[in-house]
């Protein structure tokens, strides 16, 4: 009965780039059973066209445009990862590079392409039993998520972190380049006009800044399996 309970719940996990809530909502969702989302990969699809286009990521008009034309769809992969086809090709490297990442949170304050995305994103939330992470999912995505989590880190590790995971993918990018990008998408994410970062009212937080992957995931289940939502806490 219990895992069946669990097998409905919905998890938001909010925060800033690096601070690990992707690693961990992959994480999670596999653990309990539950469907993952990364909202963050659509955004990053958008960027992408968006550059191969050469469209400007400051034309708002041309990039709501793009957004409504474009077909996102998640597939699951033989080895259980999550891959992103975009008008029907897998672009799940891709939309992890360096370009991308630094236009990413320009595309990702357009009200246009925040309104696009969020009618996809709520269908696929809708029936429960996922773990969906951004910027804005205990706020605007899924407000009635049982669980939202907002995941923090020194600005500092989580540059570590990227620098890393690129480093792995073989990318020669230097640890004072992705700090000054996180930096500037911090900014960009936290002041923009249309569903800024921030935490839910009733967001769990958590400075992910000394702790591994496996401890925050611990940590999370412990607090899932509690079997208290945010709304009791």
């Amino acid at each position: 009965m219990a895992n069946r309970r669990v097998k409905k719940i919905s998890i938001a996990m909010d925060g800033p780039a690096g601070s690990g809530k992707s690693t961990v909502a992959r994480r999670i969702a596999a653990e309990l059973g539950l469907l993952y989302i990364d909202t963050g990969a659509m955004y990053r699809g958008i960027t992408l066209k968006a550059l191969r286009q050469g469209i400007s990521l400051y034309d708002e008009t041309a990039l709501g445009r793009l957004a409504r034309e474009t077909s996102l769809e998640f597939k699951e992969m033989p080895d259980g990862s999550q891959h992103l086809f975009m008008d029907g090709e897998d672009v799940s490297e891709e939309i992890r590079s360096m370009p991308v990442n630094d236009g990413v949170s320009l595309v990702a304050a357009v009200k246009e392409v925040r309104t696009a995305l969020l009618e996809i994103q709520q269908k696929l939330g809708a029936r429960g039993g996922v773990v969906m992470d951004g910027r804005d999912i205990g706020t605007v995505v899924l407000p009635r998520a049982e669980w939202k989590f907002f995941l923090t880190a020194s600005s500092l590790e989580r540059a570590r972190r990227r620098w890393r995971e690129l480093k792995a993918k073989g990318l020669n990018v230097s640890l004072a380049e992705i700090e000054a990008n996180i930096s500037r998408r911090d900014e960009i994410d936290s002041n923009r006009k249309v569903n800024p970062l921030r935490p839910a009212a009733d967001a769990i937080h958590l400075d992910t800044t000394e702790m591994g992957i496996e401890e925050v995931v611990d940590w999370i289940k412990k607090k899932v399996g509690e079997g208290k939502t945010n709304a009791s806490l």
